[in-house]
């Protein structure tokens, strides 16, 4: 997305005046509107049309009908590069996992100060995800405890790997590996898969563990 570019964002709560007040205060940050409300999501995914896609879905988890977890792999199958930041109130390990396995980007507490959401946003948009420390606490304490993964990377996983260890947003690796971004994207859920994580947490961890990335 441009500089200029206004991210369009689908708000899916089933608390009425709870989605007016996000609405209210996302059409405040800069960059960012509300395009349009659903209350759960089977609404929402009743209503979504190549016509009227957001960039980006903040979606709670508790709803009646059809909840957050549903919702999350209902789009991963049918609309994977649309973002969704997942909204709730519960703070627990099973939770967020849970959700993170159901394909979210990013996960904030309802609690949440205005000024994380709004980072949230924009991590997501610029970045591609949003981990809040509680959520990369509750990765690490996973990855440590799964068993160990034999995989066998390529120079261009491994050098992907190294890159993914630094501040770079993930836009930024395709004229560093010389490559399209279609492929970086392919070379990500590839290691996803190999590695068995979820997220770029996850793969910080794998290259700190195997020497691939040295922290200074």
């Amino acid at each position: 997305m441009g500089e200029n570019t206004i991210t369009k964002v689908a708000l899916v709560d089933d608390h009425r005046l709870f989605r007016k007040g996000m609405l209210e205060l996302i059409n405040e940050f800069p960059g960012f509107t509300v395009a349009w409300e659903a209350e759960n999501g089977k609404e929402f995914t009743q209503n979504i049309m190549p016509q009227n896609l957001p960039d980006l879905v903040l979606l709670d988890i508790s709803m009646p009908v059809m909840d957050g977890f549903e919702t999350a792999q209902w789009m991963e199958q049918r609309y994977p590069d649309i973002k969704i930041l997942a909204l709730s109130m519960h703070n627990d390990d099973e939770t967020i996992m849970k959700m993170l396995r159901s394909g979210v980007n990013g996960y904030v507490l309802k609690n949440a100060d205005p000024s994380e959401l709004q980072a949230a946003l924009n991590a997501i948009v610029k970045e591609g995800s949003y981990y809040s420390n509680r959520v990369t606490e509750i990765l690490v304490k996973n990855f440590n405890k799964k068993k160990e993964v034999k995989v066998e990377l390529s120079e261009r996983e491994i050098e992907f790997l190294k890159l993914a260890c630094t501040e770079l947003p993930y836009k930024s690796f395709s004229p560093i590996l010389k490559v399209h971004p279609r492929v970086v994207e392919a070379i990500r859920e590839n290691l996803f898969r190999k590695l068995q994580v979820l997220t770029r947490v996850g793969l910080v961890l794998y290259a700190i563990k195997h020497s691939i990335f040295k922290v200074e």
